[in-house]
């Protein structure tokens, strides 16, 4: 069974930091590109970051230089380092991959920034 399980969420004031963790089981993690979407009230999910299997990244041009996407493929984990973060940070944070051509989802783990 494919699953995905999100943490690491929870209010932080501006220009704090949080690092997302997202534990997989059920597939053979080191194979699969991961990504960390999010999706804040009345909006649509975006994608915020990019980790493929060969460990290239890619960043939305709204967290580049303050969010870092890694992998750690011993821990079927993947992290998102989250720094200097602003108010319009605020959302449910997903980690997201394909697997035999179907999106897999976690319950998602939301993030506050606020003072």
């Amino acid at each position: 069974q494919v699953q995905f399980v999100e943490s690491g969420g929870g209010l932080v004031q501006p220009g704090g930091s949080l690092r997302l963790a997202c534990i997989t089981s059920g597939i053979s993690f080191s194979i699969y590109d991961m990504n960390w979407y999010r999706q804040a009230p009345g909006l649509q999910r975006e994608l915020v970051a990019t980790i493929t299997r060969s460990l290239s990244t890619n960043y939305a041009d709204s967290v580049k230089g303050r969010f870092t996407i890694s992998r750690d493929n011993a821990k079927n984990t993947v992290y998102l380092q989250m720094n200097s973060l602003k108010p319009e940070d605020t959302a449910v944070y997903y980690c997201n991959a394909k697997i035999w051509g179907y999106d897999r989802w976690g319950q998602g783990t939301q993030v506050t920034v606020s003072s």
